[in-house]
Parts: structure tokens; C-alpha cells; sequence
């Protein structure tokens, strides 16, 4: 049974209908009844008006193809045209991680969606990242993952909020992507601190040995999604984490990057 899936103690017929009929309600009531933009508050049936999603997505950044820090353009030195571009502290000391892909830089508007999604569980700015983070994907040149895993929030951290942001950009993401995808595989055994509280040397300390996995990734390509990244050390630490565990690339899929730490 796929890790996203639902197994009911028991499923008449009747119940099914009752079920199918009261989904596709809601589908059709979606479509018919205008909501606002999440970003400018005009009416809009998604997430985003088409003024916002054509506007915001996708800012034509040179990024680090490690880490996705922004570059300037005078810093970078180019051996060749179409080598991938590194950021000096990825060069210096690379992360446990290979590659990160990242939709734009953490600030405004768009970090009102990801505050949206984190804490007032506006759970379609998930879909929405997801749909564009795939586009991203679909234009670079990074092989197709595995698995795709959110990172995991700790016991604590999810029943105080009763979901978990990262999946509902993962879920919809490996969907789209055509990957499996499994919300159980990495665990977060250890409560830590808020990362946003911390400068980058606590940070790290902060998440060392903060997760676990539970299933078989051994030889895998395995994409790891989350929606900010910051430092780089909860990414970074969880990477570890999986490569001991035996996996062969990972890959970092973040909805939005901050410029600095």
C-alpha cells in the first residue's frame, strides 16, 4: 500500500457513493464560488489570481546549483558555458546534500504564502508550490528522484499543529512528478528549537543527529522537500542522515530560499 494512502476499517457500496458524491460537491462548489488571491485579494478560483502567478514565480536569480543561494553575476567565474554554478562556501565545504532547486527568494509577497501554508494551514499554497517547483524541475537538468520525502517535523511540533507544511507541498509534488512519495521513511526523533531563533553555528548543532530513518533508501536518489530554506543545516543534517542510511544523491526541492542567513 503506497505511504499516502488511506485504509478504512469498512467501505459499503453506499458509503462509497455517499463519499464520491459529497467529494465531487465540494469539487464543483470550489470551481463556482470565487475566493480571494491569497497575495493582492483580488477574486480568484486558485490560490493565486493569474496577475500574481505569472508575476511572482520563478525570479530570474543565478543560483548556487547546491545550495540555491543567489549569486551575483560578478562573482561567478565560468570554466565553461553550461557549468553548473557553486557558491564559495559549497566549495569550500560541500553539504551532505547535492542539489537544491528553489522557486524565489524568501520575502515579499511570496512569504506571506509560505506563512499562509505554515501557520494558518492554507493548505492550496502547497498545491500551488508544488505545481511550479515541478515546472522548475522539469527545466533543469537534474535526474528524476526515487522517493520524495518532507522533512519531518517532530511529534511535538505536529500535534501542535496537526500537519505537516512540507507535505502538503511533497504530497502534490511527487504526484505531479510521477515518484513515489512516503511521509514515514525519515522520522525527527529529537524536539529541536525553532531554527528561525538561531545564528547558523547553533543551527547545526541544533539539528545534528535530530533524525532517523525507517526504510530502505539504500541506493537511492531521494528528493527532499521543505517549504523555506534558511541556513541549510536542518537540509543539511537530514541528508547526512540519509546517506549513512545507505542513500546515493539527494536532492533538496524548497519552495522559497532566504537571500542570507
Amino acid at each position: 500500500m503506497k505511504a499516502d494512502s488511506i485504509r478504512l476499517p469498512s467501505q459499503t457500496p453506499t458509503a462509497a457513493r455517499l463519499r464520491g458524491f459529497a467529494s465531487a460537491a465540494l469539487r464543483l462548489a470550489a470551481r463556482a464560488l470565487p475566493s480571494q488571491c491569497a497575495l493582492c485579494g483580488n477574486l480568484s478560483q486558485r490560490v493565486l489570481c493569474d496577475g500574481c502567478d505569472a508575476q511572482y514565480w520563478n525570479e530570474p536569480r543565478l543560483r548556487c546549483a547546491t545550495c540555491a543561494l543567489p549569486m551575483a553575476a560578478s562573482a561567478i567565474r565560468r570554466e565553461r558555458e553550461n557549468a553548473r554554478l557553486h557558491c564559495g562556501a559549497c566549495l569550500e565545504s560541500p553539504p551532505a546534500f547535492n542539489d537544491t532547486l528553489a522557486l524565489a527568494d524568501y520575502r515579499a509577497p511570496l512569504d506571506t504564502l509560505a506563512v499562509e501554508l505554515k501557520f494558518r494551514a492554507l493548505l492550496a499554497a502547497g498545491e500551488a508550490f508544488a505545481r511550479n517547483l515541478r515546472a522548475v524541475f522539469e527545466d533543469s537538468d537534474l535526474p528524476r528522484p526515487d522517493l520524495i520525502v518532507p522533512v519531518p517535523l517532530s511529534h511535538t511540533r505536529l500535534v501542535a499543529r496537526g500537519y505537516n507544511q512540507a507535505w502538503a507541498i511533497a504530497r502534490p509534488l511527487a504526484r505531479m512528478m510521477s515518484v513515489r512519495a512516503d511521509a514515514s521513511i525519515v522520522t525527527r526523533v529529537r524536539h529541536t528549537s525553532a531554527q528561525s531563533r538561531l545564528d547558523q553555528e547553533t543551527r547545526r548543532r541544533n539539528v545534528a543527529s535530530a533524525f532517523a530513518v525507517s526504510g530502505d533508501v539504500r541506493g537511492k536518489h531521494v528528493g527532499v522537500v521543505d517549504d523555506v530554506m534558511t541556513s541549510g543545516a536542518t537540509l543539511d543534517a537530514l541528508a547526512r542522515t540519509l546517506k549513512l542510511a545507505g542513500a546515493r544523491r539527494v536532492s533538496n526541492f524548497v519552495a522559497l530560499r532566504t537571500p542570507k542567513d
